[in-house]
């Protein structure tokens, strides 16, 4: 029986998210820990969103719009984009998976960055794909690299701005160079699912490059800074013809309603948006000190989130910092065996981290 199957599929292991807390009380009998390992917004969904949620229960027993028409509609408002160009996904994952059964066909090839996110390798290889990983440069994108990887088999590439797990970026003369040089029968997927935390002028807004690139999919997610990371709902914007070839392979109502009414109040609440990149960039800083001066080196970060080396001991860090109750993200399965991965909590969790690591240092 196990012979008649997909044989790529041998090739992946499951993704392995961050522990859950209860995972950790079970394992441990650990109470009242704190998980800084998923990039969340630590604050928790905005209150529009919360009593948008409430009022939307009676409704549960319906369907879902398929189309997401008003999310949609206030999407390509705001984007200035038309609505033809989006696709809504079950998280910005979906998205990324749809981009790579659409592109890809069983041979071709997906180019990936050596610490890209695991689910684009994941993405690739099940649309029967081959990756390419180019190596990084200061645990970054070499963009050169990525560039002159490119062959007659290449049918797409992945770029996370910033990136997850290092957080390094990419600004916008280095993302136009390396455009002008991709041929146009080849899809480059922008993941900017961090976005809203960047405040550089020279950052790349890779919705409004599409004008000048129609081979460009930009995905992104209201996981991260709107707090809705349980809803699972994210969005690429790309040329209306690749987003029809999207939607045609679609799942039927793959985001759910409360996801959709969650999403419509979320992309509202500015001051939510504002409030939460401010309290990330200020904890930012505070990591970042805490971190260099208990002897550490934090990669430079635009995102939610600090990648830091811990050396050879960054198992035994990691499990100490569980047994004091705080979980953070190792990074073995990204290649990065000495390093862990920090999210930006509240004042009190930040504290709370660096007191703990300072008791293993």
């Amino acid at each position: 029986m196990m012979e008649n199957i997909n044989s790529r599929v041998l090739e992946l292991a499951p993704y392995q998210p961050g522990k859950p807390i209860e995972e950790l009380s079970r394992e441990m009998g650990i109470g009242g820990a704190i998980k800084l390992a998923s990039n969340e917004n630590p604050r928790g969904p905005g209150l529009g969103v919360q009593q948008a949620l409430t009022d939307a229960t009676s409704g549960l027993s319906r369907y879902p719009d398929s189309t997401g028409y008003r999310l949609k509609r206030m999407l390509a408002d705001r984007l200035d984009v038309d609505e033809t160009q989006i696709t809504l996904g079950n998280g910005s994952n979906d998205v990324l998976e749809l981009a790579a059964r659409v592109a890809l066909s069983p041979g071709s090839v997906g180019i990936v960055d050596e610490y890209c996110f695991v689910v684009y390798p994941l993405a690739i290889t099940a649309a029967h794909g081959k990756v390419r990983p180019v190596s990084a440069v200061d645990w970054g994108h070499d963009l050169d690299g990525m560039a002159a990887a490119i062959d007659s088999g290449t049918r797409i590439v992945y770029i996370a701005n910033p990136n997850n797990p290092t957080g390094t970026w990419v600004n916008k003369n280095n993302l136009e160079k390396f455009l002008n040089r991709v041929p146009e029968q080849v899809w480059v997927v922008l993941d900017e699912a961090y976005f809203e935390y960047v405040d550089r002028n020279d950052y790349p807004d890779g919705v409004k490059m599409l004008v000048d690139y129609p081979n460009l999919i930009v995905t992104r997610t209201f996981s991260k800074i709107h707090g809705l990371a349980a809803m699972r709902i994210g969005y690429s914007v790309t040329s209306a013809d690749f987003a029809n070839l999207m939607n045609r392979i679609r799942q039927p109502f793959n985001v759910n309603t409360l996801a959709l009414v969650a999403a419509e109040a979320a992309l509202n609440d500015d001051d939510f948006v504002g409030t939460s990149r401010k309290l990330n960039t200020s904890g930012m800083d505070y990591l970042v000190d805490g971190l260099n001066k208990l002897g550490y080196s934090p990669i430079s970060s635009l995102g939610n989130f600090i990648s830091f080396e811990c050396g050879k001991a960054s198992h035994g860090i990691y499990q100490g910092l569980l047994k004091r109750g705080v979980i953070v993200r190792p990074l073995r399965n990204y290649g990065m065996n000495e390093h862990l991965r920090v999210t930006v909590g509240l004042p009190d969790e930040n504290a709370r981290f660096l007191d703990a690591l300072s008791q293993i240092s």
